[in-house]
């Protein structure tokens, strides 16, 4: 066991080590298709927008989301697009998309969405008619939920489960299933929404078992659950609920409450567009309600209008009912051409999509239309029905067999698994054993190559601080000398003009013309020198505290040798209002070494006339540009020597930027952003 443990960490720790190395980077254009993408959503989903374009939309965004990383995300987008298809009847696409995020799942074992598309798959079966395949994938669903304990999605599976087993006309055994689900989710939290699940299929059975009273009890419980708010009015429980209790009494012939039922549901906001299949079977049941109670109003237009709209939804089932009710309204006027057009029509939809319901529904139907042929009709009508009945009987057994045969498999899937995984963690034993060796010697070579670069680091920055040294003791002797000019001539130089101007002012005893003249002239240019003098004095006093310690005095005396020593001419701008302060001595020096780094290539191998040396402030960033005139170089081709080398690195150790760029006969520009706030650089000791 505990060596078991032992590997798990050691996989965790190699994981983390390899981890480390991948990039994490998002770029505009993904921004953008996020963006494009919640509006093709969003239009996907407009209901009021016709379904062509709906569906147009819904490409769009599968295509965006086919293009991402198979992730948490990218596979909750793929579920937006299937609940986008199977909000536009759309079960082709709707069966494909959940199908590629299933795959997607299983490949990250993504459980819970691996559960999500197992539901999926049993709705998309369940819509399609083919019950034991929508139980199958129904039942993986509810097994993988009784793993984790999940006892509201238990239900909700469970209640998908019983409403196939209503259809398979299994009634006992629905309701049986249904009020297990009850027993399930007794104590959970928040349960409205599969109570009224639960509650409205108990009364659609008891209506198919002719338990009026049960049926009328049940579905008003799901009418009053209908009103909470923790059912989505989007869902039009309280529409579907009316509808239920009208269909009740409309079988029991009680037609003028049906059709106040039928109206109620008619009356909800936004039906047609929330839900339009539960808006067609209101607007088919109350046009039936109207004939039977020989109201003529609007008919037979709200049939036609229920089943155009079927149509074009594609809704099977309901253009089979309204082609049963068109055919028993024109018999009742008589009209035995259209009557017979509908029945056949009817017929030909029901045996197209193998329903042997609706084929006993309108062969039935025929038979009446048609007594010639009753017969024959009668004749169908008796082999299909018994064929019918032996198909539900044997569909109860056909689900239990499907839960043995999945049970079973499952079992013979985790004996195999458990085989692999013994030979798996031999083999990772044995593999990792190697790598954690490996991993030792690589962690020794990266220990030495760091022990270096800080000692490089250290002695980097004891070279800058004896040139700061040295330049602060220049510069020191420098303010004292001008602090001793400035004292010289404010005290003496100063003095003694104004002694001269005082002297001056006794002229004005004398007043012929011509000393005036010369007395004005004298004292106009003394206040001029006076005042020249005073702002040397002041500017001189001023500089003092801007050049001790000077990192710019030092690029200075760089670019002044460079002058002294080479013949290309060098012009330089410096930035002042860049302030060194913020900037640490490691990235300082780096900036100086990389200046001089850069000049004594560019006098090796340029062939340069003119050199341009550029230091500003951008936003929170220090931009240095060294450009030269000379011969340049292609960048692609050429080898990196160790000059272009070392200016990458120590660009790099002060978390900035270098962009080279250079073509032959066009001169190289080196282009270096640094930011000024520097992160503290950790070493370890």
């Amino acid at each position: 066991m505990k060596n078991k443990y032992f590997i798990y960490i050691l996989l965790f720790l190699l994981f983390g080590f390899f981890g480390c190395s991948k990039k994490n980077a998002e770029n505009i254009s993904v921004i953008s298709s996020q963006d494009s993408l919640s509006s093709y959503f969003s239009l996907a989903n407009d209901f009021n927008l016709p379904r062509q374009k709906r569906q147009e939309y819904n490409y769009k965004a599968f295509d965006i989301v086919m293009n991402q990383e198979n992730d948490s995300l990218n596979r909750v987008n793929l579920f937006k697009v299937a609940n986008r298809y199977y909000n536009i009847n759309s079960w082709k696409d709707f069966n494909k998309t959940v199908h590629i995020v299933l795959e997607k799942s299983e490949s990250a074992k993504d459980t819970l969405n691996i559960i999500k598309a197992y539901t999926y798959l049993g709705d998309y079966y369940d819509s399609q008619a083919v019950l034991d395949s929508a139980f199958l994938f129904y039942y993986q669903a509810e097994k993988m939920y009784v793993k984790q304990g999940d006892n509201f999605n238990l239900g909700k599976i469970l209640i998908s489960k019983a409403n196939l087993q209503y259809k398979a006309g299994d009634f006992l055994g629905s309701e049986k299933s249904v009020f297990n689900v009850l027993r399930i989710i007794k104590g959970e939290k928040q349960i409205n929404n599969i109570l009224y699940d639960a509650y409205n299929l108990l009364g659609i059975i008891y209506g198919e078992l002719g338990e009026f009273e049960n049926a009328i009890t049940y579905h008003n419980k799901a009418l009053i659950i209908s009103d909470d708010e923790i059912i989505p009015k989007v869902f039009q429980s309280k529409a579907t609920t009316y509808n239920n209790i009208g269909f009740l009494y409309l079988n029991s012939r009680d037609y003028l409450l049906a059709k106040s039922y039928f109206q109620k549901g008619l009356e909800q906001k936004n039906l047609k567009i929330q839900k339009p299949y539960v808006y067609t079977m209101l607007l088919d049941n109350l046009a039936y309600s109207k004939f039977k109670l020989k109201d003529s109003d609007n008919l037979p237009e709200l049939f036609y209008q229920s089943l155009k709209l079927r149509d074009s939804l594609q809704l099977t089932t309901g253009i089979f009912i309204n082609k049963i009710h068109l055919s028993e309204y024109f018999a009742s006027k008589k009209d035995v051409v259209k009557s017979l057009q509908y029945s056949k029509e009817a017929l030909l939809l029901s045996r197209t999509t193998n329903n042997p319901r609706d084929i006993l529904v309108a062969l039935k139907q025929l038979g009446i239309i048609e007594p010639e042929k009753a017969s024959v009709y009668s004749k169908e009508y008796i082999h299909i029905n018994e064929n019918l009945q032996k198909a539900e009987r044997k569909m109860g057994d056909k689900f239990s067999r499907i839960e043995y045969e999945t049970d079973q498999i499952k079992g013979e899937n985790t004996s195999l698994e458990t085989k692999n995984r013994n030979l798996l963690f031999g083999f990772s034993a044995f593999t990792m054993l190697g790598l954690f060796l490996y991993i030792i010697k690589a962690q020794k070579t990266k220990n030495r190559e760091l022990l270096f670069k800080q000692e490089q680091q250290k002695v980097n920055e004891e070279i800058y601080n004896l040139m700061i040294s040295q330049q602060s003791t220049i510069e020191t002797n420098r303010v004292v000398e001008k602090k001793r000019v400035a004292q010289e001539l404010h005290d003496g130089v100063l003095g003694r003009m104004f002694g001269v101007r005082m002297n001056l002012d006794g002229l004005n005893k004398f007043n012929d013309e011509m000393a005036v003249n010369q007395r004005n002239s004298y004292l106009s240019e003394l206040k001029n020198i006076e005042q020249d003098i005073r702002e040397i004095s002041h500017d001189l006093n001023r500089e003092k505290s801007e050049l001790i310690n000077n990192f710019v005095a030092i690029v200075n005396n760089l670019f002044e040798e460079q002058k002294k020593t080479f013949e290309p001419k060098l012009v330089t701008i410096i930035d002042p209002a860049i302030k060194w302060e913020s900037l640490s001595n490691a990235v300082k020096i780096n900036l100086y070494r990389i200046i001089q780094e850069s000049l004594q290539n560019i006098n090796k191998y340029a062939n340069a006339n003119t050199i341009k040396v550029d230091l500003k402030k951008r936003g929170d960033d220090l931009f240095l540009s060294i450009k030269d005139d000379g011969i340049g170089f292609n960048v692609n081709k050429a080898k990196r020597g160790i000059g272009i080398q070392n200016i990458q690195s120590r660009t790099k150790e002060c978390d900035g930027t270098v962009e080279i760029k250079s073509n032959i006969g066009e001169g190289t520009t080196i282009t270096i952003t640094v930011p000024i706030e520097q992160k503290q650089i950790l070493t370890e000791k």
